[in-house]
C-alpha cells in the first residue's frame, strides 16, 4: 500500500542560455515524483518537460495538478496490486499524461527493483553495458562560443560528440553556423544538428543537402510532428541519417514510423514514450524494422537521467549514443553523490532501484514557492 505521493516542482538555473526553435531555457522545472510505502520504500520518478507549453501538451503545472488530483486518488485504491496490474489501472482509468506516467512507472519501478536487491536495469531486460556515450548540446547560438565549449570539453575527455540546436534562424545562416564549427572541430568529431521541427519541406531540402555535403552526420526532426510523408521522403531522398524525435510519441507512433519509412533513426525519450516499459517497446519496433537508436533527453534532472541510463544499458543497438547531459546543464546538485560522466561516458550506478541518493534538504530549498 502507499502511504503517500507527493509532486515537486524544483527550479534550477542553466549555466549558461540553451536556445532552441521552441524556446530559449534559462532555467528549468525538475517535476519530480516521490512515492513512500506503508513498509518503507521509497521511489523516485521524474516528469520534465522543456520551456513550459512551448514544446508538448504537458507542462510542470498541469503534471503536478493532474498527479495530485486524479492518478494520487486512484493509486489509493490499488492495494495488494503489483506493479504491472497497478500501471494497467492507470492506463485504463488516465487517458494521456505520458510524463505523469512516465514519473509514476519509474517510482514503480524503483521500489520493485530494491524490493528484489537489483538495479533497475535488470527489470528492463539487462544490461549489456555499465556506461552508455553522451554528446553535449551546443545551443548558446554563438559560433565561435559553441566551438570553444566543444574544445573545452574533448580536453576534458567529457564528451566526443555534439549536437547543434538550428531552426530559429534562417536556413542559410544556420547552415553556415554549423558548417564552420564542424570545420574548426575536424573530421573525426560527429556533428549532428535538432531542427526541433522549424523547416518547411522545402526549408529541408536545402538544409539538408548542404549540411550533408558539409559532413554532418544526423538531421534530428527537420519537420512538423504530423508531417510523416515529408519525412518520409527526406529519409529516402538523403544518405544522411534522418531522426524522428517529437513525431515519436510511443510504440504506436514508433510503428506508424517504421512501417511508412519515415525515419532511419528513433530518439527514445522515455517520458515521450509514456515511460521506461513502453521505451522498451518502441526499441523492439525499431530492432525488428532495422532502424538505429539514439538515447534522447527532456532535459531532465539526475533522476529521469539515470532511469533513462538504465533503460538504454539494456539495448544491443544504441548506434547514435545518447544525449543524457541534463544534469550537466544545471547549475545545482539534487544527489548526493553526482552521477558519475568520465570518459565520454555515463556510468551506471551499481546499487538496486536507480541506484542513487537524493538530498532532500537542496530538494527543499530548490523548490518552488
Amino acid at each position: 500500500m502507499y502511504k503517500s505521493v507527493e509532486t515537486l516542482l524544483v527550479q534550477i538555473p542553466t549555466i549558461r542560455p540553451h536556445k532552441m526553435a521552441v524556446a530559449t531555457m534559462q532555467t528549468q522545472t525538475l517535476v519530480l515524483v516521490k512515492i513512500t510505502t506503508e513498509d518503507g520504500y521509497i521511489g523516485w520518478g521524474e516528469a520534465t518537460t522543456i520551456g513550459g507549453l512551448g514544446y508538448g501538451d504537458e507542462s510542470p503545472e498541469s503534471v503536478k495538478v493532474n498527479i495530485d488530483t486524479y492518478f494520487v486518488p486512484l493509486l489509493k485504491t490499488l492495494s495488494g496490486l503489483n506493479v504491472a496490474q497497478t500501471l494497467q489501472a492507470i492506463k485504463k482509468n488516465i487517458n494521456g499524461n505520458r510524463f505523469a506516467k512516465c514519473a509514476i512507472q519509474t517510482a514503480l519501478l524503483d521500489i520493485q527493483a530494491q524490493r528484489l536487491g537489483l538495479p533497475l536495469s535488470e527489470l528492463l531486460g539487462g544490461r549489456l553495458r555499465d556506461g552508455v556515450p553522451v554528446l553535449w548540446v551546443l545551443a548558446s547560438g554563438d559560433t565561435e562560443k559553441d566551438i570553444a565549449e566543444a574544445q573545452k570539453m574533448l580536453a576534458a575527455k567529457r564528451h566526443n560528440f555534439f549536437k547543434l540546436k538550428i531552426g530559429s534562424r534562417p536556413v542559410e545562416a544556420d547552415v553556415e553556423h554549423v558548417l564552420a564549427i564542424k570545420k574548426a572541430l575536424g573530421n573525426d568529431v560527429s556533428i549532428r544538428v535538432d531542427v526541433n521541427r522549424a523547416w518547411s519541406e522545402l526549408e529541408a531540402i536545402k538544409g539538408i543537402q548542404l549540411l550533408q555535403d558539409g559532413g554532418v552526420d544526423l538531421i534530428e526532426q527537420p519537420c512538423a510532428i504530423d508531417n510523416i510523408d515529408a519525412m518520409q521522403r527526406l529519409t529516402r531522398r538523403f544518405d544522411i541519417a534522418i531522426m524522428a524525435d517529437e513525431s515519436l510519441m510511443g510504440p504506436s507512433t514508433a510503428y506508424k514510423l517504421a512501417r511508412t519509412n519515415a525515419a532511419s533513426v528513433f530518439a527514445i525519450k522515455v517520458a515521450q514514450s509514456g515511460g521506461l516499459l513502453e521505451g522498451r517497446d518502441v526499441a523492439t519496433v525499431a530492432n525488428l524494422a532495422g532502424i538505429d537508436l539514439y538515447g534522447g533527453t527532456m532535459l531532465e534532472g539526475s533522476v529521469g537521467t539515470i532511469a533513462s541510463a538504465h533503460l538504454f544499458s539494456t539495448f544491443e543497438n544504441l548506434a547514435y549514443g545518447t544525449e543524457l547531459f541534463g544534469p550537466l546543464l544545471l547549475t545545482e546538485e539534487i544527489l548526493k553523490t553526482p552521477l558519475q560522466y568520465q570518459n565520454f561516458e555515463l556510468h551506471l550506478p551499481q546499487g538496486a532501484g536507480l541506484g542513487i541518493q537524493l538530498d532532500e534538504d537542496k530538494i527543499d530549498n530548490l523548490r518552488r514557492k
